[in-house]
């Protein structure tokens, strides 16, 4: 391994590694007896874990035993996919294409219309180039937040009860969580999924308004008012991590 080039917090140490193309998180862990390596979709990046008694020269010899494996499971994680002009991505569970186009007097800042030639409908953000991927980053934000509000007010009406705030991230390990105060959160990247899925999230979150657990209560609650949960939990373990391909930028 070569020297650091960052520190990402104080147990985490960012490295690259001759020989593998993404970068490789050594993290320091209290509780870990051993060395483990795995490789991360969401953030394309390879993860080492090793106790605190290890030091670097060993998790370096750890790394070069399985460095095979390492690049075998790189190959396997899809290429991101910028959200700039020309790209195609889903939204709502249907391609759609990007286009960056100049204002256009009585034309809005975006729009969505299929148009002769192309496969699938096109997004088109227009102004300045510099100002495009702001502009479509905005607009699937506020596109998520109108449909995740939409989806929790009808199952929490249903249940009978209402959440405290409703709030977007970009969150990695989960699609959405609730706190013990009732506020809502939701990864915005629902948006690119078939509605059932932002539907099934929705509903599963406002379940633990009633039910702050996963027992047998909570799923019977959400099967009670999601009866398509079982198609939106297969289509997220089979396609989800693919959701992380689409970059908004910050």
């Amino acid at each position: 391994m070569k020297r650091p080039t960052a520190k990402a917090a104080h147990s985490v140490q960012l490295l690259k590694v001759e020989g593998i193309s993404a970068p490789v998180e050594v993290r320091r862990h209290p509780t870990a007896r051993r060395l483990t390596l795995r490789v991360s979709r969401t953030q394309h990046a390879v993860i080492l874990t090793m106790p605190r008694s290890s030091d670097l020269a060993e998790a370096d010899r750890f790394l070069m035993r399985n460095r095979d494996w390492v690049c075998d499971r790189l190959e396997r994680v899809p290429e991101p996919v910028p959200l700039t002009h020309g790209a195609t991505f889903p939204l709502r569970g249907v391609p759609h294409e990007i286009a960056f186009e100049p204002a256009q007097r009585g034309r809005g800042v975006i729009d969505i219309a299929a148009r002769a030639g192309r496969r699938v409908p096109v997004v088109t953000v227009r102004g300045g180039p510099e100002h495009g991927p702001r502009r479509l980053r905005d607009w699937l934000l506020a596109e998520a937040a109108r449909d995740l509000q939409v989806a929790v007010a009808r199952h929490a009406r249903t249940l009978r009860v209402k959440p405290l705030r409703i709030t977007l991230r970009d969150q990695k390990t989960r699609w959405g969580s609730c706190s013990s105060a009732g506020q809502l959160s939701f990864s915005w990247r629902l948006l690119l999924a078939p509605p059932v899925v932002l539907d099934y999230v929705a509903a599963h979150e406002v379940a633990h308004l009633v039910e702050m657990n996963h027992g047998p209560r909570f799923w019977r609650l959400v099967d009670r008012i999601m009866p398509r949960a079982g198609e939106a939990k297969a289509w997220l373990r089979i396609h989800g991590m693919d959701l992380y391909r689409y970059d908004v930028g910050p």
